[in-house]
C-alpha cells in the first residue's frame, strides 16, 4: 500500500446533541453532512457518522481483553495521531474532566512500536482508543516473539 486513505466507519449513538456535543465540542471534529438521523464528522481527517440508535442503551455491551493490566474496551475505535496532536487531544480531554477507560500512557517505552495510547468512552457509550507512535514506521512492527505467537 503506496498511502494511507481515510477510513468510513459509521457508530450507533442514543442522542445526537450529546453526539455533536461529544465529537464536535470536545474532540473539535468539523460536522459534515447531517440529518435527523445521523450526523458525520471529520476525525482527524476520516469520515466517522454518528447514526441514531433509539433502543435502549443496553444493547451496547463491551468486552474486556487484558492488555499490559489493562482492561481494554472491545470493540473500539480510534485514530493514530501524530505525537503531539495526542499529547495536545490528552491535554483537552483532561481539561474536560473526561473519565477515561484507560487513561493516557506509553507502551513498550524506548522499545520497538513505542506508543501513547488511551481509551474513553462517548456518551452512548462507543469505546475510543487514540494512540500515537514515536516511530510511525513501527505502525505494525510486531513485538511479540515468534514463540509466543503459535
Amino acid at each position: 500500500m503506496s498511502k494511507l486513505t481515510p477510513f468510513h466507519v459509521a457508530i450507533p449513538v442514543h442522542n445526537l446533541k450529546e453526539a455533536r456535543a461529544f465529537y464536535g465540542g470536545i474532540l473539535q471534529c468539523p460536522e459534515g453532512r447531517s440529518s435527523e438521523q445521523w450526523i458525520d464528522f471529520n476525525l482527524f481527517g476520516h469520515q466517522f457518522v454518528a447514526h441514531l440508535k433509539t433502543s435502549a442503551k443496553e444493547d451496547n455491551q463491551l468486552h474486556f481483553n487484558q492488555v499490559d493490566g489493562h482492561g481494554v474496551p472491545v470493540p473500539h475505535y480510534g485514530v493514530v495521531l501524530e505525537w503531539e496532536d495526542w499529547e495536545n487531544l490528552a491535554q483537552r480531554l483532561k481539561d474536560h474532566q473526561l473519565k477515561f477507560v484507560i487513561e493516557p500512557y506509553i507502551r513498550f517505552e524506548g522499545q520497538v512500536g513505542e506508543q501513547a495510547t488511551m481509551f474513553l468512552l462517548d456518551p452512548s457509550g462507543n469505546a475510543l482508543e487514540f494512540k500515537a507512535f514515536k516511530d510511525i514506521s513501527q505502525l505494525f512492527a510486531n513485538t511479540t516473539p515468534l514463540k509466543s505467537r503459535i
